[in-house]
């Protein structure tokens, strides 16, 4: 009996150890079937040939497994990131080198997905998958994590979404949702994040989400709603809202107390700004700009206490603010330009009386400083004529157009002979495309470029006196000034290149004028003192920018500026470094002729209040004319020369990059030694030994892994091998991505403890 006992017991321990092995071998397979449907990409190779349990697979930057129990509780895969290409209109069929190709299924792909049922978090970011979204997607039942982002479908979100009721978290940015946004969003009872940036929706704003009590982040950004917001006071957990780039018309809605951002701008909001929103005591970020808002804004909203951007530029905000604002202590940022406001500008926000926070007002009617009128508000100034001056004015008008236009036609004709005799050759033309370079934001064209006199910036340095020197580099001494409107500036001075003719070099000036960018310092003007001789060697030239107060990134890396504890932590490295990415991308792409030979150096990277990096002494080869020597010299070819000096400053971004992670007292040992360092970044020994404290202490190892690859490749010895900066910036940012979704876990970890 106690034979047969035993034997009975050996038979169910093997029944139920197959049963185990069935399930991880199932869950195996499942996975190949995966990789099968996303045709092999080369980010799951460590899979080929795999026979142990995927549970235990290493994770690696593109791709993480985790299991609870011997069932699959995640996958997250990022793809190739050649598949964000700037790919504007997609009509839902497979795009060569793009998306997965024709023989893709999205329906078989999900079928097979959805066998995985035990997933809480499923992540397929960036992998070229296409097609309508299937509604089967639903039977994923246990998911508490959706990101689909950076894809290619289209179509609606399957309603059947709403019946993952676990789900806390919807990201579906970056895809071509191209109908109305779903009005089902409160059947999700745990939603806190929902995400649907950057698609083509249309139709009005889901009411049901006013009826979200969870949502703590709404992002519908650069979509197409139209239509009216509704009131949003009962979504009282609500710290995000982002709804820029829209087509909605309604008045501004009200908002939850416990709002931190509100990003409204670029849409055709209309009415008065409410006064409610001087009591959202929360608020950091309010920007209300490009809208078309009336009236006088709250006076309350400048003072809240954690108030630190506030942007209500473009409207047609009017009437006076009254001088008794007294502005919060954290208000750094005021951008009040292009409305229509009178009187005189309150003290607080007056940069003549202190210097404390930015200010923009221009385009405003404004008595600013010691009673000086703002030269925009002629034209709410003059009177209106009666209508007998009217006519005699028109008829001088329409007289004085008819001779400049016969004046016109004339000089044309007597220019075209004229230039048929000019030998000088200008260099840096700009084509027709790039002569008004617009902002990142869109919003203005470039100004000019203007022309300082000497007597001007003598003034505003009083002499160019050692109170206002700032420092010497190795382009010349820079000063600090003040202009006559109160402004600041930063004033470099430097001898003129002895190549350069002045007529070559005021060409190449313009240029750089209108290179605008808001993590450039921008160019202003300039001022060639040349004593009245065409081309001298002693002739100097004096280049003004807008003055950055706050410091350069190697200060704020070491602690300089704010002290030891004030060190930059990783997340906020993240940002300095996409900043100036962004900068040196547009540089190197958005302008005619390409921008290189920028400097990159932390010591270039100024931070102003918000911690925003702005470059510096960039374009400098614009200036020097090297394309000019080049050309004299000969070479290899112009556009060789040209790439090579592209990836030159790659190159001295790796350092930067490299500073950034182990901190300006091992980087100052040179750059030998942090050749020979780099190979310490292969081992977590290593890494703890040379990587900064402060990086090792705020950062996800993930993170950290995907900045120390891309720096490897930027200080590659050898320049084709060297990533161009449209790789190195989308590195960065999907870092910055890693290292957000690791603090958001690590926050929820800890509030669930408590």
């Amino acid at each position: 009996m106690l034979y047969c006992f035993f034997h009975i017991l050996f038979i169910s321990w093997g029944f139920m150890t197959s049963n185990t092995h069935a399930l991880e071998a199932t869950q195996s397979q499942l996975l190949l079937q995966l990789r099968k449907h996303l045709e092999y990409p080369i980010q799951l190779n460590n899979w080929e040939n795999y026979t142990g349990d995927f549970c235990y697979l290493p994770s690696t930057l593109h791709v993480t497994i985790r299991c609870e129990n011997n069932s699959l509780t995640q996958l997250k895969i990022m793809g190739d990131k050649d598949k964000l290409s700037n790919v504007t209109l997609f009509h839902g069929f497979a795009i060569q080198n793009q998306t997965l190709s024709d023989s893709f299924s999205i329906d078989s792909f999900v079928v097979t997905l959805v066998r995985l049922s035990t997933l809480k978090v499923l992540s397929l970011v960036s992998l070229g998958i296409w097609g309508r979204l299937p509604d089967k997607i639903h039977r994923l039942h246990s998911l508490e994590v959706l990101d689909m982002s950076s894809n290619f479908l289209f179509g609606s979100v399957p309603n059947e979404i709403s019946r993952l009721q676990k789900l806390h978290t919807l990201t579906l940015d970056g895809n071509f949702f191209n109908e109305s946004i779903p009005d089902w969003f409160h059947s999700l009872s745990n939603l806190t994040i929902l995400s649907l940036k950057n698609n083509k929706l249309t139709g009005r704003f889901p009411s049901s989400i006013t009826k979200i009590t969870t949502i703590t982040d709404l992002s519908l950004s650069h979509n197409q709603l139209s239509g009216k917001l509704p009131d949003l006071t009962t979504s009282s957990n609500l710290r995000l809202l982002d709804l820029r780039e829209n087509h909605l018309d309604s008045e501004l809605p009200l908002l939850p107390k416990g709002v931190i951002t509100v990003l409204l701008s670029n849409n055709s909001f209309s009415g008065n700004i409410p006064a409610e929103f001087g009591k959202l005591n929360h608020l950091h970020h309010l920007d209300l700009s490009s809208n078309s808002l009336i009236g006088t804004p709250p006076s309350a909203v400048f003072v809240l206490p954690n108030i630190t951007y506030l942007n209500l530029a473009s409207n047609m905000l009017s009437g006076s603010l009254p001088n008794s604002i007294n502005c919060g202590n954290k208000l750094g940022f005021v951008d009040i330009s292009s409305n229509r406001f009178t009187g005189k500008l309150p003290s607080c926000l007056d940069t003549l009386s202190s210097n404390k926070r930015v200010v923009n007002f221009t385009g405003n009617c404004l008595f600013v400083g010691n009673g000086n009128l703002e030269s925009d508000c002629k034209r709410h100034t003059t009177k209106k004529p009666s209508w007998g001056k009217v006519l005699w004015i028109l008829i001088v008008v329409i007289c004085t157009v008819i001779c400049l236009v016969s004046f016109g036609i004339v000089l044309i004709i007597f220019r075209k002979r004229y230039h048929s005799r000019q030998t000088v050759t200008l260099h840096h033309t700009i084509s027709k495309e790039t002569e008004g370079i617009i902002s990142e934001a869109g919003t203005q064209v470039a100004p000019s470029c203007r022309v300082f006199s000497m007597e001007e910036l003598a003034e505003a340095t009083e002499n160019f006196d050692q109170s206002a020197f700032l420092g010497e580099g190795s382009i010349g001494k820079l000063y600090r000034g003040r202009l006559e409107n109160g402004g600041y500036v930063a004033i470099r001075s430097l001898s003129l290149f002895k190549r350069s003719s002045i007529r070559n070099l005021k060409v190449r000036l313009d240029l750089l004028s209108k290179l605008r960018h808001p993590h450039l310092v921008s160019f202003l003007g300039y001022c060639i003192h040349d004593g009245g001789v065409e081309d001298s060697n002693s002739s100097r030239i004096f280049l003004v920018y807008e003055y950055i107060p706050n410091g350069n990134f190697r200060a704020f890396l070491s602690g300089k500026e704010n002290g030891p504890e004030r060190l930059l932590k990783w997340p906020d490295r993240l940002a300095v470094l996409i900043g100036v990415a962004k900068a040196v991308h547009f540089l190197h792409t958005g302008v005619i002729p390409a921008s290189s030979s920028n400097r990159l150096k932390t010591n270039n990277i100024l931070l102003d209040d918000y911690q925003i990096a702005k470059l510096s002494d960039y374009g400098m080869s614009v200036i020097t004319g090297e394309l000019e020597q080049f050309e004299a010299k000969g070479g290899d070819g112009p556009k060789s020369w040209r790439l090579k000096k592209l990836a030159d400053d790659v190159y001295d971004f790796g350092f930067i990059l490299l500073e950034a992670l182990v901190g300006p007292i091992v980087s100052g040992k040179g750059e030998a030694f942090l050749l020979n360092e780099m190979k310490s970044f292969g081992s977590q020994d290593g890494r703890q030994r040379i990587v900064d404290p402060m990086v090792l202490t705020t950062c996800s190892q993930e993170s950290l892994s995907i900045v120390i690859s891309i720096t490897n490749k930027c200080i590659s010895p050898e320049p084709t091998n060297r990533p161009s900066f449209e790789d190195v910036l989308w590195n960065l940012q999907y870092a910055a991505q890693v290292q957000s979704t690791a603090d958001l876990d690590q926050k929820s970890e800890g509030a669930s403890q408590c």
